[in-house]
């Protein structure tokens, strides 16, 4: 198999028989157009940006109680305006619809405690519950309520209610250090926290009561923390979640403007303080109905299970399934406990028709000698879903070998900063094996140089041309929006630069290399990491790796260092280092061979998966590792001893 194979193509139904489908037969009846295909869908949701997302608006039958005065008010980035003069909200369209409250919202699976299920209707009981015990603790529009919470029906529940009253959510995962969710949550002031006492990863109970004393004093802004029962005990001077939710209440939502605060999602933390982004409730609503609804082809009914912590901006996206009227399959603990068909068990069990996984757990399986094709009963299963980083071309041939010809796998690429993805698949374009099939409806990405020009069939750094919704509305706490700015438009004034590598194909197809700024520019030719982590991880011995780049200050050809987490008892003898570089010669280019090849216990990753290959090249160069990575924004706080260690010996 090749890069650019055709792995699966839209059957002759898929214009009547998906959500994308019966879109594009709307725009052309209902807007006067006449879009063949995806390429002229695409094409008109970039050139007509208010003819695009006011039939985004008006498809999914958006409740607003003030209508908007139109689409869009103004385009400079940043600083767009999204139809202004609406007022919603959109806790309003997760809590579905009056014929929904006995379908199925929520399935739950914890190593904690028993299954939870839970129907619509249950979970709009629940959030009218907290809702008015959150009125009781003084909450209102504005305020801001955190999470020290696991993957649970209960950080549901708590997000819809406080964004029900136009209160402001943020939430961190309880494995995150109380250094990291300090350095977080004290940067907005949150009113209420809440908390679990402590949770249990595969058969060990992690105790969080020091944590979550030391996040509550760190940050020194909290009034109340309400307690999650989530095991024993329970956690001193708290409210009880039962009582918060203890006296029935009428479900009611507090109107806000389209750009009103809905959440705030953090940067990583790698290097300094996290940004703190905010979102806003009519920017998420309208893209993630694009996203989910047409992308990823979800319908009432439907279930999505992508295990995920509340950290991530894929739970964010999780729990907008909801706005589709499908369900949500929730899951907690240790991802590949007892092994690592879990999830492909709880998916089968439960009967889910996407699946999302990242690429790193498919190649883990690949690599374990997994079949879940053969060993569970996926046959419900849809799509597969894969996002966070680049997957191989041999992990795209080792699902359609499990899983067969009928399902779709839908490889995207986004981010945090716009809580979606900007280039992906979906159930109208073709499959290319190691290839994202294009750009998603309504952004207008690019490849760009230096000098700002487009590119194709080259390197460039991934840019957006023209406003999107789910732009944050800026940073928390950034008088005059100077970080915001920074981050995204300091090199390209008016372009948004997101700090990828990618390179467009001919056919609109592309392939995302890793962050621009970890890409290895060697003798002016520029090495995506990823193909090369694909081709060194493909070795049998190698469970893991990373790659740093040390450039030659006299302009000389510098260092490639590699670095290898081996299989257990497995030696870096001069043969495998030799078959490695082999490996890396005969599928790249002698210019991708490793200088240095190293044996390390792990390899540093955040919380969400993504690996540290900046910090690491800044502690080989000299910075010391508590400048450049915060431990506790870390998988394995410990995963830098070794890195620190190397760059002392050298």
């Amino acid at each position: 198999m090749r890069e650019g194979d055709v792995l699966w193509s839209p059957g002759p139904d898929a214009l009547t028989r998906t959500q994308m489908g019966r879109f594009l037969r709307w725009v052309n009846a209902e807007r006067g157009q006449d879009l063949a295909d995806y390429d002229a869908l695409e094409t008109w949701s970039i050139t007509d940006l208010e003819g695009f997302w006011g039939a985004i608006w008006d498809f999914f039958e958006v409740r607003a109680q003030t209508p908007p005065e139109r689409v869009l008010g103004r385009r400079e980035m940043p600083g767009a305006e999204w139809f202004p003069g609406a007022r919603l909200n959109y806790a309003e369209h997760l809590m579905g619809r009056d014929e929904d409250v006995d379908r199925v919202a929520v399935v739950a699976r914890s190593q904690t405690r028993d299954p939870i299920e839970l129907t619509f209707g249950e979970l709009r009981d629940r959030v009218a519950r907290c809702r008015a015990g959150l009125q009781r603790l003084g909450v209102g529009p504005g305020d801001r309520v955190a999470a020290y919470l696991p993957n649970i029906p209960e950080a549901l529940i708590a997000m819809a209610a406080t964004a029900s009253l136009g209160a402001v959510w943020a939430s961190c995962a309880p494995e995150f250090g109380a250094r990291s969710v300090i350095d977080r949550f004290g940067q907005i002031e949150p009113k209420v926290l809440f908390a679990v006492s402590g949770y249990r990863y595969g058969e060990k109970w992690v105790d969080r009561r020091a944590e979550t004393a030391a996040i509550r004093e760190g940050v020194g802004t909290v009034e109340h923390l309400v307690h999650v029962p989530y095991g024993e005990p329970g956690l001193d001077d708290s409210v009880g979640w039962e009582d918060l939710l203890g006296r029935p209440a009428e479900l009611a939502f507090e109107p806000v403007p389209f750009d009103h605060p809905l959440y705030i999602l953090f940067s990583s933390g790698t290097t300094g303080l996290p940004k703190a982004i905010v979102h806003c409730h009519g920017g998420i609503l309208v893209e993630h109905l694009k996203n989910l609804g047409l992308s990823w082809d979800l319908q009432p009914g439907d279930r999505l299970q992508w295990f995920s912590t509340t950290a991530w901006m894929m739970w964010n996206a999780l729990i907008s399934v909801l706005l589709l009227r499908a369900s949500i399959v929730m899951i907690d603990g240790n991802p590949g406990y007892p092994d690592l068909s879990m999830q492909w068990s709880v998916a089968a069990e439960t009967g889910a028709t996407h699946v999302g996984f990242a690429p790193a757990f498919l190649m883990g399986c690949r690599k374990a000698g997994l079949q879940p094709g053969r060993d569970h009963d996926l046959s419900a299963v849809r799509q597969l879903l894969t996002a966070g980083s680049p997957l191989p071309v041999e992990g795209y041939g080792w699902v359609y070998e499990q899983l067969g010809d009928d399902v779709l796998l839908n490889n995207g690429s986004g981010g945090t900063d716009i809580c979606s993805g900007m280039v992906g698949g979906g159930p109208l374009q073709n499959v290319y094996a190691g290839e994202l099939a294009g750009r998603a409806l309504g952004v207008a990405s690019d490849a760009y140089d230096e000098e700002g020009r487009s590119l194709v069939g080259e390197l460039g750094e991934l840019v957006i041309t023209q406003p999107l919704p789910s732009m944050p509305v800026g940073f928390w706490n950034d008088p005059g929006d100077v970080r915001y700015r920074a981050a995204y438009f300091d090199v390209y004034p008016g372009i948004w630069r997101h700090g990828d590598w990618i390179r467009f194909t001919e056919r609109g197809s592309c392939v995302v290399t890793g962050r621009s700024d970890a890409t290895l520019n060697r003798g002016g030719v520029r090495l995506g990491t990823s193909e090369l982590y694909a081709v060194v991880e493909d070795v049998e011995e190698v469970l893991d790796s990373l790659i740093v780049y040390l450039e030659d200050p006299e302009g000389g050809n510098g260092e490639l260092i590699l670095f290898a987490v081996l299989r257990p008892g497995i030696d870096l003898d001069d043969d495998l280092r030799r078959r490695i570089a082999t490996s890396l010669r005969s599928a790249l280019s002698p210019r991708h061979v490793p200088d240095t090849i190293v044996a390390v216990p792990a390899i540093p990753r955040t919380m969400t998966g993504k690996k540290l290959e900046v910090p690491v090249k800044r502690i080989l160069q000299g910075t010391p590792a508590e400048r450049v990575a915060s431990r506790d924004a870390l998988a394995d706080p410990d995963a830098l001893d070794a890195y620190v260690a190397f760059a002392a010996g050298r």
